[in-house]
């Protein structure tokens, strides 16, 4: 197969797994009832626990050994913290954030602080995905050899399959916030648009970034826990339903583990 070809495919299909995930919002047409809720927003939560630990913050730490050896544990922290520190920092400095704004004398509901933040800090999380799949596609072309170009496209549809429940982790619990499973989709897909434009830049930019890579993937890391520990968590489980929530934890932390682990 021509490597220009298996090069856009790579590069698509990490975007479109996540628009299949997100699209999961048009199953419900009215609104999500409460346990349903509570386990959506534990499986979100569970999700990107489990994508933090599996594809952000170990990747990160091996990453790091070949230059920092028994600091290999730096990037990770320093970039974990950041993130945390980002998204509290788009509390203070974002009015959408903090409780009531106005805009043209309509008033936002404050519940679209958690489902917005999540979307912020998957979109992060989206970024060294790209990034990665970029890197990949970009050492192939540097070696001209097929079989490398069939290594990166498997890693591409590797991330691809764990998009999907990314997608719909973006998309439903905005849902009920919005009241719009058409805004709820665009968010969804939103969240995974970075993606292609991430690879892109890694593709060109492979050497430039490869170093910088490991404190991205951090970053990312943090970003999502903060958001989890400070928002989806608390909700799934402060509602009529809480066990529902925790186990939505449960099952979105296994899954998206044994996808992490599965697909390398």
């Amino acid at each position: 197969m021509n490597t220009v070809l298996l090069t856009v495919i790579g590069f698509s299909v990490i975007f479109v797994a996540t628009t299949l995930g997100a699209s999961l919002v048009f199953c419900f047409k009215s609104d999500i009832p409460d346990g349903l809720d509570a386990l959506f927003l534990g499986f979100a939560a569970g999700i990107m626990l489990a994508a933090s630990v599996w594809s952000l913050i170990i990747p990160s730490i091996e990453g790091a050994k070949a230059d920092y050896g028994a600091w290999s544990f730096l990037p990770a922290s320093v970039g974990f913290l950041s993130g945390g520190l980002f998204i509290l920092l788009l509390d203070k400095i974002t009015p959408l954030f903090g409780g009531k704004a106005q805009n043209g004398g309509k008033a936002f509901d404050a519940a679209l602080s958690k489902p917005l933040k999540l979307f912020i800090a998957l979109t992060v999380h989206n970024i060294p995905e790209g990034l990665a799949v970029g890197f990949a596609f970009g050492a192939a072309a540097v070696v001209g050899n097929i079989q490398a170009f069939y290594s990166a496209l498997g890693l591409a549809i590797g991330i691809a399959i764990q998009n999907f429940p990314e997608g719909a982790a973006v998309s439903l619990p905005l849902k009920k916030a919005l009241w719009n499973n058409g805004k709820a989709f665009l968010f969804g897909l939103s969240s995974g648009a970075v993606e292609p434009v991430a690879a892109v830049i890694g593709y060109f930019l492979a050497e430039a970034l490869l170093k910088a890579q490991v404190w991205l993937l951090a970053f990312a890391a943090g970003a999502m826990v903060f958001v989890v520990a400070e928002d989806l968590i608390p909700e799934a489980v402060s509602g009529k339903r809480p066990r529902l929530g925790a186990w939505g934890v449960m099952f979105g932390f296994t899954i998206m583990m044994a996808l992490d682990v599965a697909l390398g």
